[in-house]
């Protein structure tokens, strides 16, 4: 087993376990990719202040997003087809993160149910919808989040359209895979990977396998799916869910200030500046460019998240500099699910931890909350090719 102490490291070791179609699914963006280059790249450009003869003891992480507690301002994001990374993955996922404190947000298109992680968890966590045409689907989807315990419903709202992800076109992207030569010589070569997947039943939608008669196989469902986005979707339809919905509601998906107003009218307890992870509109500014600019606008009306190229907990630290009250992690804990299943998740965390934590002492502050624009290099210092 190799050194792992980066989140690149915990990449390297997913890519080698993971079939080529999983693993391009988990990294790769719409089009030209430049949005989903630029959310990592973007980081880059912010500079942190670094302080000295400063007292760094009794240094705290903790925090609260939409009212939890959390060991530290991360959540691991929803996303797709999780249980394709790793056997059950979606499971063992939100065990990891219940286990380190942080909350775990489970996607509609998940291979594990929503029954599926309750079973297997016992604090609450958090669920992620899709607005699709078929309403009584949603408003029982709804229901059974409700039932499950889930504390927080997150609507995504940059789906109404699927941007075009090259590779996942080329790969022949399906769940479970198509039993092609191709297919299978890749798996062949990824034998954790296969005998996790033969020892688990979990392989399909189970959010929605099952949902409608119609639905009897792969091709049908993906055809089902691909219908149900709304093109439709208006903030009427997110009044519609409030009215359903009596616990926390977070807005995903706010990359415009006039659409995080939009969002705190219709009553969010929390938005995020998410452009989709660079999966959805290619051109787009980056999530953390765009963040200073809508908690500008929206004040301290509405909590403001952030998600989209987060590798590192430098990264966080920046995002919470710049007015994040929490981030996100996707891309870095499929990584480590892919790589090691639930002990690689909680080692990206780990990994994240600590950055935040020698980071934020070697900046001179003590807790998280106290971290703000202070710790950056004021952009006067900046040079052009800093500069975003």
């Amino acid at each position: 087993m190799p050194v792992i102490t980066t989140i690149e490291d915990l990449r390297l070791l997913a890519k080698q376990r993971v079939p080529k179609m999983f693993y391009d699914y988990a990294d790769s963006g719409s089009w030209t990719e430049q949005t989903y280059r630029e959310n990592t790249s973007d980081f880059e450009k912010i500079r942190l202040r670094q302080r000295v003869a400063v007292n760094m003891q009794g240094r705290s992480l903790a925090t609260k997003m939409v009212g939890q507690d959390v060991t530290m301002p991360v959540a691991l994001a929803p996303t797709g087809l999780t249980g394709m990374q790793h056997a059950d993955g979606e499971i063992l996922a939100a065990k990891a993160a219940e286990a380190f404190g942080v909350p775990f947000t489970l996607s509609t298109m998940s291979i594990c149910s929503i029954e599926d992680v309750a079973a297997h968890t016992t604090k609450p966590f958090w669920f992620q919808l899709y607005f699709m045409r078929d309403r009584d689907y949603i408003e029982r989807l709804i229901k059974r989040a409700h039932v499950a315990g889930c504390s927080a419903l997150m609507v995504t709202m940059d789906l109404q359209i699927l941007g075009q992800r090259h590779k996942d076109v080329i790969n022949g992207l399906s769940a479970p895979p198509k039993l092609t030569l191709a297919n299978m010589m890749d798996m062949a070569t990824k034998p954790r990977w296969s005998l996790g997947m033969l020892g688990t039943n979990r392989r399909t939608f189970r959010n929605i396998d099952g949902h409608l008669d119609t639905v009897d196989g792969l091709t049908s469902l993906a055809k089902w799916t691909a219908s149900q986005f709304d093109q439709r979707l208006s903030w009427d339809d997110v009044a519609w869910i409030k009215e359903r919905w009596d616990r926390k509601l977070i807005i995903k998906g706010i990359m415009d200030e006039e659409d995080a107003l939009m969002a705190v009218k219709t009553g969010a307890d929390a938005i995020v500046v998410s452009n989709h992870g660079g999966r959805q509109l290619d051109g787009a500014r980056s999530s953390i460019a765009k963040l200073p600019g809508i908690v500008q606008a929206v004040g301290d009306q509405v909590e403001v998240h952030m998600d989209g190229g987060i590798r590192s907990g430098q990264d966080v630290l920046k995002a919470m500099a710049l007015g994040a009250k929490g981030t996100y992690i996707g891309r870095a804990f499929l990584y480590g699910l892919g790589a090691m299943g639930q002990e690689g998740v909680t080692k990206a965390l780990e990994i994240i931890q600590k950055e935040m934590d020698v980071t934020m002492a070697l900046c001179g502050r003590r807790n998280i909350e106290a971290f703000n624009l202070d710790n950056l290099i004021p952009k006067s210092e900046l040079t052009a090719n800093d500069y975003m």
